[in-house]
This record gives structure tokens, sequence and C-alpha cells, in this order.
């Protein structure tokens, strides 16, 4: 696919999805909807990190409400079962760890964009705001999901009814993203995260990846089975044989990702 609503580059392991359309703060649109979802499930099989980033002052504004000529007769369920469900299966499922690397505003579905990543870095002066309410809708994207597991229903609930603007040294306090960063050391810490991740041991995080998202739904009995099925795969790679010899050896390991 030949992308013009988002850049896709690959260098090193990392490949780096960039939402572009400053001119709207990067929102949604049927179109972009398809290129994220085509470069994230091309970034699982190429790279072993992938970041999603946006360009200008924000990450990304939600949905486009000037996408369509009448936005009254928007099937949003339709929009939300064809559309969104599958850009965010396409993060949330893919294969390696993925980075959000929020830049500026995530707002609405761009906000949930955002969470739907494994760890959410994000600059100073980026904010989260649940914006639905203020046009008559719920939280979608994922956001009725992911907010009650990261930062509780107290909170979630308050986000969602007030669409209060959320700064990213708060969501870093509550626990909604992983870091947040000043802002002009941003662009080089989350770089710096994702090269960690890109020469780290990739069989190891994909079941980092699968024990963590199967707890919620696991009694601990089956999920200290699962620790061990997982543990008991990693035990067998290569990557941990390099990882043992290099402590042995005090020298830093070279993991090949398999």
């Amino acid at each position: 696919m030949i992308y013009d609503t988002i850049s896709y580059e690959l260098a090193d392991g990392i490949a780096t999805i960039t939402l572009n359309r400053p001119e709207v703060m990067n929102a949604l649109n049927t179109q972009m909807r398809a290129e994220i979802t085509d470069a994230m499930r091309t970034a699982g099989r190429e790279a072993r990190v992938v970041v999603l980033t946006g360009t200008g002052r924000a990450f990304c504004s939600g949905q486009d409400l000037g996408d369509r000529a009448n936005a009254s007769n928007l099937d949003l369920e339709r929009t939300l079962r064809d559309e969104y469900l599958p850009m965010l299966h396409s993060v949330y499922d893919c294969p390696v760890p993925t980075i959000s690397a929020v830049n500026g505003t995530a707002a609405g579905a761009g906000a949930n964009l955002a969470l739907s990543a494994d760890v959410v870095i994000a600059a100073e002066g980026a904010s989260f705001i649940q914006a639905f309410t203020r046009i008559g809708l719920i939280p979608d994207a994922g956001g009725t999901w992911f907010l009650p597991r990261q930062i509780g229903l107290a909170r979630a609930m308050g986000a969602a009814l007030f669409a209060d603007k959320i700064t990213a040294r708060q969501a870093e306090n509550w626990g909604m993203i992983y870091e947040a960063v000043e802002d002009d050391a941003f662009d080089a810490h989350w770089r710096k995260r994702a090269a960690h991740l890109a020469k780290g041991p990739s069989a190891a995080y994909a079941r980092v990846k699968q024990a963590m998202l199967a707890s919620f739904g696991n009694s601990l009995e089956e999920q200290l089975a699962l620790e061990g099925r997982l543990q008991g795969e990693c035990g067998k790679t290569r990557d941990f044989k390099e990882g043992v010899v290099a402590f042995l050896e005090k020298r830093p390991p070279h993991y090949e990702g398999r």
C-alpha cells in the first residue's frame, strides 16, 4: 500500500509509523485508519519494535468530523466495527512490542489509539482527552476497556463523564501511561527506548505480552500454568542461552530475537 496520510520508516529493527495530517491535528479518516492497519501488520512482520507517533502539535485529535458531507447520517456502529476494530487489533495484537510516542494532544479515539499500545511515552506538553461526551457520544475505540483497567473505575468514569483534559504528568501519576518526558528530551528519549527493545530478546517480549494480556481472564492457577509453559519456551531459545553466557562473561548480550 502507498501511504498518503501516514509515513512508514523501518531502520535498525524499528518501524516508525507517523500520523501525517497535521492540518487537521492528525484526525482519523477512513483512509488513515486503513493505512495504520496495513502499516501495523507490515511492521509486525518485519520489525522488532513499532513506534506510533504524530506530526505537528497533535498525536491524534480523534475522528475527523469533517470527513463526511453529512455527519448526521454517519453509521457509527459500522465505522467502529469495520474500520476502528481492525486498526485497534493491529496495534493491540501486534506480535512485537509497540510504543505510542505521544507528541501532543491525544483526544477522543486518538487518545484510545495511543492507549492501545504496549507502552505509552508522552511529551510533558501532551494531553489526553476523552472528548466524546462533548458531542453526545460515549468513549469508543476501546476507551471503556482500556481506561478502567489502567486507572480504575473511579478515574475512568470521571474522565469519560467530564471529558477533562488530563496532562501527560497526571496520566503518568495515574498509571494511564508509562512515562511523561520533558518536551526537549522527548524525541531522543522515545528513540532510545525503541532502540533498547529492538536489540532485546524478541521471543521473550512476545511471551511477556501474551502472559500479561491473558492475566485479566485467568485465575491464579491458570496464570501460573501459562507462565510455566511460556517460560519453558523461553528457556529453549538462543536468546536465553546468550543471556546466560553474557551474564557469566560479564558482557552485554547480543540477542538475535530467536
